[in-house]
């Protein structure tokens, strides 16, 4: 994927810390959104899929684990 230039407004002193800590803050940045974004998608798809997993455990806690009673160990 390619890059493209945004402007972000940081607080002051984080932005002196991280310069004069030789952080590269683009890529800070950029690796954080990127967290967030995932975070986000992950909620999205948990909120969406709410019924099917409640209904999915509430068979694991009644019948168990499905080809649980096959092990052979």
């Amino acid at each position: 994927m390619g890059r493209i230039k945004v402007n972000l407004t940081l607080d002051e002193q984080v932005a002196a810390d991280a310069r004069s800590l030789g952080l590269n803050m683009s890529r800070l940045a950029e690796a954080a959104i990127s967290d967030a974004a995932k975070a986000e998608r992950n909620r999205l798809w948990r909120a969406q899929n709410a019924a099917a997993i409640a209904t999915y455990a509430a068979e694991v806690a009644q019948d168990g684990l499905p080809l649980a009673r096959f092990r052979s160990f």
